[in-house]
């Protein structure tokens, strides 16, 4: 399914241009999809962690939505992001799973994988607010 218009609204649009499609969710996570595109790669071909690092930004925005029952306003507090090995003409899934999710603040792990692949190309933590 694509990221509905609810959901959409509250996005920026070049955030939208990515095209990220949510695969699932779940009471604690959201897996969405990344899709390949050269428009994303840098110098050599590889995927751009600037894309990779909103894909995972995104995909905490969904889950923390999806385990509160439906978007609340939130603002990244953190981000850490570690680069393991590169993308190159493949879709990523980007596996948010929330690790605690309190009243004020949300704290998620994101592992993100070449379709296909067996390991991770990234990983990132993120915190974020929550303001609603």
């Amino acid at each position: 399914m694509t990221l509905t218009p609810a959901e959409a609204d509250n996005f920026a649009p070049w955030v939208l241009d990515l095209g990220l499609t949510v695969v699932e969710t779940g009471g604690l996570h959201a897996v969405l999809r990344l899709p390949w595109t050269g428009r994303l790669a840098r110098e050599g071909g590889a995927l751009s962690g600037q894309a990779l690092m909103a894909a995972a930004d995104t995909a905490t925005v969904i889950a923390v939505s999806a385990a509160r029952g439906g978007f609340v306003p939130m603002t990244t507090v953190q981000q850490s992001t570690a680069f393991q090995r590169a993308v190159t003409g493949a879709d990523v899934l980007v596996d948010a799973r929330i690790s605690k999710l309190g009243r004020r603040m949300a704290f998620a792990d994101i592992t993100m994988t070449a379709h296909g692949a067996d390991e991770p190309a990234a990983r990132a933590s993120t915190v974020y607010a929550l303001l609603g």
